[in-house]
């Protein structure tokens, strides 16, 4: 990968830390992301959301070199991080990165130039209904285009990854997208999917 592309992801799964080790996790952010892992009531939750800002200032460290004191991470309103620095480089002129978590697994890309998007998710496998009828209470939120690739995927295990698939890259276009293109977000996924294959890495 070219220089500033980052993909990682932590397993979280084992990870189970004493108080203590967890208090000392906690105190290496600075103290104004405390409260964003702390007012998690589940530890499970409070994990994610440290790994997450624990990634943010490793990476951010790794690609551009800036010592931890002086990283700033703020977040846009929609909720995604950014570094705030002055010092633009000219090697990653809109350098960027996006964060998601969800079940075992906290992620983090980064981006030299272009904007990045990114959602992770760990699949549920319907108990109480078949999948076709688990999937079928969702199928206002896809365009023509998604629900044919979804229900024409092959087995019931296969449907059920693609559903996944487009969840997941719709939220990943989401998580980049500026106010009022939530709307437009199924005719993106559309054109992004036709010519992209979807990668369930």
């Amino acid at each position: 990968m070219e220089q500033g592309v980052e993909r990682w992801a932590v397993d979280i799964s084992e990870w189970n830390p004493t108080s203590h080790q967890f208090s000392f996790a906690l105190s290496l952010l600075p103290q104004h992301h405390h409260s964003s892992v702390t007012r998690f009531v589940k530890m499970e939750d409070r994990k994610r959301a440290l790994v997450s800002r624990l990634l943010q200032y490793a990476l951010v460290h790794q690609v551009l070199g800036i010592p931890f004191h002086q990283i700033i991470i703020r977040r846009t309103i929609e909720g995604k991080p950014y570094l705030e620095y002055d010092e633009v480089n000219p090697e990653f002129p809109n350098f960027n990165f996006n964060t998601s978590h969800h079940g075992d697994y906290v992620a983090i890309a980064s981006e030299p130039l272009c904007l990045v998007g990114l959602d992770i998710v760990s699949p549920i496998i319907p108990g109480k209904e078949t999948i076709l009828e688990f999937i079928q209470n969702f199928s206002q939120y896809f365009s023509a285009w998604e629900w044919n690739c979804i229900v024409n995927a092959g087995s019931s295990d296969e449907i059920l990854v693609e559903f996944y698939r487009i969840v997941v890259l719709q939220e990943s276009v989401l998580s980049i997208a500026v106010k009022g293109l939530a709307q437009k977000t199924s005719n993106a996924v559309g054109s992004i999917g036709s010519s992209l294959s979807y990668s369930s890495t």
